[in-house]
């Protein structure tokens, strides 16, 4: 499945897939665990995963973070329920994920 579609005109847009239903996280408790965010978030739906990065050089999480769900309504709901709201006494930030730039 690709996340690009061609429109008439030859211009290249972006189409939010089911495939791509994650919001990124910032602003996350360092003591959070995957599944507390898992519990948090599947108020919003059906949350598929999560991915807290490590810090290579201390082992230490990085604060921020990734839940996928299933549906890209899900991934809107959880935007409009969670952004600007508290986790573990800190206020965190949901947005839509962006694809990563490999350049």
């Amino acid at each position: 499945m690709t996340n690009r579609e061609s429109t008439t005109a030859g211009e290249v847009t972006f189409a939010l897939m089911a495939d791509n239903a994650r919001v990124f996280v910032g602003g996350i408790p360092y003591a959070a665990t995957e599944d507390e965010l898992k519990a948090h978030f599947s108020a919003a739906g059906t949350v598929v995963s999560v991915f807290l990065p490590i810090e290579k050089e201390t082992g230490r999480k990085r604060g921020f973070g990734f839940v996928e769900f299933n549906t890209p309504e899900e991934q809107a709901n959880a935007i409009k329920m969670f952004d600007r709201t508290d986790l573990g006494g800190r206020s965190i930030s949901v947005s839509a994920a962006r694809a990563r730039d490999n350049a």
